[in-house]
């Protein structure tokens, strides 16, 4: 990845290139950026740039070995660390042994998140952390010296779902680094990182995308025309991967749709029958299928809440989503609004400490039953 393949981002890259020219580099960085911003592209590109052999004003030459060996990504002195879900029947214990996999997934992703990364390796149904193992065989490739790099870069992609042993060992040695060696770090959910290693990280916050790339991006790149550009602009967000399905409609979201429709069709009409038919089948999507289901329900809820003001400014929805709401959205009102979203927070949270979710599921249809009669 280029500086040139991400989109927008000006000043965050004119700041990236400024500290490579005066050597002022923090040898731990923490890139924290909303959902399909960029942030991961950005540190790979600017890796790539500090150790490039030929770079100009505002990019890596690309020629030199340094950029060949990056467009592979196979440097000897780049490393990842990435949320996995370990095999036996496999044999994938750790990151490397999966880094076949992962080396095509960023040749044919820039922005990318989690579900795009689990799906690829049809893993979709588990849940991903970095292991406590992972620990040794970091520790292992930074006691070995630099081979060819300017600097030695170490990846570690959304550290928030470190083991705890995992990340204390990793605080060590940002606390000692080794020599030339740098840590980037790039989180979505920067919060839910060990404070210790917040503190001694420098600290690179990535805004959204700004509507006016993303537009020029859709056009030039897409061929999108300049109305259907801004409505997928204004319905992104600053988040390009939200963009890609809303031309597209996931098959996720799709799914996801669907499901919230029956939710809220049985929980209506307390059909208790099609509550339990809905619950049966959420059970088989998977851990992290399931909280991002609830995650994708409150933005309705909230969608549904706002479009009752008729302010399309306000509104964040796709077209079969607005079709939807057009009947829905009077149904979630100040009298169950807070509440709706209270208890899918809930649901996702027990969900997250594995609690039965055939049985969340249909509680919860119960539940709204109740609310939305309000």
């Amino acid at each position: 990845m280029y500086f040139k393949d991400i989109i927008g981002q000006a000043e965050i890259k004119r700041q990236l290139i400024q500290t490579a020219h005066t050597g002022n580099i923090a040898h731990a960085q923490l890139f924290c950026e909303p959902e399909g911003a960029g942030g991961f592209a950005l540190a790979l590109a600017y890796a790539r740039y500090l150790n490039c052999d030929n770079r100009t004003a505002e990019d890596s030459c690309g020629n030199c070995p340094s950029c060949l060996k990056y467009d592979g990504l196979v440097h000897p002195d780049l490393h990842f660390v990435f949320p996995m879900v370990a095999s036996k029947e496999k044999k994938k214990d750790v990151c490397d042994d999966y880094l076949p996999e992962w080396r095509n997934f960023l040749q044919e992703h820039t922005y990318f998140n989690l579900n795009t990364w689990l799906s690829s390796i049809e893993a979709d149904n588990k849940q991903a952390i970095i292991y406590a193992k992972e620990s040794d065989e970091i520790l292992r490739k930074l006691s070995l010296k630099a081979q060819e790099a300017t600097y030695r870069v170490l990846f570690v992609w959304l550290p928030e779902k470190m083991n705890d042993a995992c990340a204390n060992k990793l605080l060590k040695l940002i606390e000692e680094p080794p020599h030339n060696t740098l840590f980037f770090l790039v989180s979505e959910a920067p919060e839910q990182i060990i404070s210790t290693i917040q503190s001694r990280a420098q600290r690179i916050n990535i805004r959204g995308i700004a509507p006016e790339d993303m537009m020029q991006n859709l056009t030039t790149r897409l061929g999108l025309t300049y109305d259907d550009a801004q409505n997928v602009a204004h319905i992104a967000n600053g988040n390009y991967i939200k963009a890609a399905e809303t031309i597209s409609l996931s098959e996720e979201n799709m799914l996801f749709l669907e499901m919230f429709k029956s939710m809220m069709r049985n929980s209506w009409s307390r059909n208790v029958k099609g509550m339990k038919s809905s619950a049966d089948q959420f059970a088989t999507i998977g851990r992290e299928r399931q909280k991002n289901f609830f995650n994708y329900t409150q933005r309705l809820i909230r969608e549904n809440f706002m479009y009752r003001f008729q302010s399309p400014e306000l509104n964040y929805m796709n077209i079969e989503e607005a079709q939807f709401s057009s009947k829905f959205a009077p149904f979630v009102n100040e009298r169950n609004v807070f509440e709706l979203m209270e208890e899918l927070e809930k649901a996702e949270r027990h969900v997250s400490q594995n609690v039965n979710s055939k049985m969340v599921f249909f509680d919860l249809s119960l539940r709204i039953t109740v609310l939305l009669k309000r």
